[in-house]
């Protein structure tokens, strides 16, 4: 099962396609904390404006918000060094990366939410409906 899931589905980590093309021509690079693995090519051959290739295979469902910020830095070339080399400043009041929960189990329900049952309380007295003039 896992030899044809390499062969068809790109969404679910790397194709053999992708695993040949790196083992060729580009250099790992790092790993970040969700296990997402990031390349950079060896040469510029691909490149359309002078400057190596990076790319990221991520681990599981490929998603883009899974890539942290400093990640995401270097793979837009905003910063020259990969954060395992140079790690980006962490402020005290940043909070840890988290991708985009939404559509999964995970994803924040409110109360009153469909996916909770519906059940919300009522409207209290100080709500007034808008009514246009």
């Amino acid at each position: 099962m896992l030899f044809l899931k390499k062969i068809f589905t790109w969404w679910n980590g790397s194709t053999f396609g992708i695993d040949w093309t790196i083992k060729k021509r580009g250099v790992f690079v790092g790993q970040d904390d969700f296990g997402n693995r990031y390349y950079e090519a060896k040469d510029v051959r691909d490149s359309y404006d002078g400057r190596k290739r990076r790319w990221v295979i991520f681990k599981g469902y490929a998603d883009a918000s899974k890539v942290p910020a400093e990640w995401h830095g270097w793979l837009h070339h905003t910063f020259d060094e990969p954060p395992t080399t140079q790690p980006l400043l962490r402020r005290s009041w940043e909070k840890d990366h988290n991708p985009n929960l939404s559509g999964t189990i995970y994803a924040y329900r409110p109360k009153g939410s469909l996916a909770r049952g519906g059940e919300r309380q009522r409207a209290t007295g100080d709500y007034e409906a808008w009514k246009p003039e």
